[in-house]
């Protein structure tokens, strides 16, 4: 007949063959397989409790009052410590106070012994200033004339003075006359240079005022020059001797 499926068929014994070998390959449960997942599920339980006894350290197979005990010991741990920083911390504030303050004493006492050196003629010093110089052809000045002159640098703020190639301090004196004067006992020649350390502008007017240095010394035929610098040297030094009879006075504590 027309339109009928006329391909051979397998026999019915072939089919059943086929069957059964499908279900062969296909994957059956088993009891081997069974006990296989269950391992594997006690065996992910077993990690995951060790890893949970691990992070606790056995504190969960401790009493209680063995755990009160620790926490207890943590916390005296955690005092003790706290006490330490602060008492190191303390000790820190100090050195460095220490240190500070040796330091500014000791930038102190540098200062004081510069501003002592000078005065006292042992050190030299430089900064801005004047220049006197004073000519005496006629040999017509004094001591007084050269006295004078000092004291008056002194009064207008003059900080370190040199008549020649001498220092003058508290004790400096002066003497001679007719063109041969002493300072100190050294001999000082015309032309007369003083040189002054301090505020240029003051000293040079002071040297000049109405009735001063200038006008004293040209009374005599003499003449005097002020030349200002903005940096002078006062070089000359003395040697400190010990006093003979002065004695420091103990102060107070």
């Amino acid at each position: 007949m027309s339109g009928a499926d006329t391909r051979p068929r397998p026999p019915r014994d072939a089919r059943h063959a086929w069957a059964r070998l499908r279900r062969a390959g296909a994957p059956r449960p088993s009891r081997s397989n069974l006990l296989a997942m269950v391992l594997g599920v006690v065996l992910g339980f077993a990690i995951i409790a060790q890893v949970r006894q691990t992070s606790v350290e056995g504190l969960e197979n401790l009493r209680e009052d063995e755990l009160v005990r620790i926490f207890a010991d943590v916390d005296q741990d955690g005092d003790r410590l706290s006490s330490e920083i602060r008492d190191l911390q303390t000790s820190l504030e100090l050195l460095e106070s220490r240190t500070t303050g040796e330091e500014e004493a000791q930038r102190a006492a540098r200062d004081r012994l510069e501003a002592l050196s000078i005065l006292a003629g042992t050190a030299p010093a430089a900064g801005p200033g004047i220049i006197l110089r004073i000519d005496d052809p006629q040999k017509q000045l004094d001591g007084t004339a050269l006295l004078d002159a000092v004291e008056e640098l002194r009064g207008a703020g003059a900080e370190a003075i040199q008549v020649g190639d001498v220092r003058v301090v508290a004790t400096t004196w002066f003497g001679g006359s007719d063109g041969a004067l002493t300072v100190s006992g050294a001999e000082v020649r015309p032309p007369y240079v003083i040189t002054a350390i301090g505020d240029a502008n003051t000293l040079a007017g002071a040297m000049q005022i109405p009735g001063g240095v200038t006008a004293s010394v040209r009374r005599v035929g003499a003449e005097a020059e002020v030349q200002i610098r903005t940096r002078v040297v006062v070089d000359a030094l003395l040697t400190v001797k010990a006093p003979q009879y002065a004695r420091p006075v103990p102060t107070n504590p």
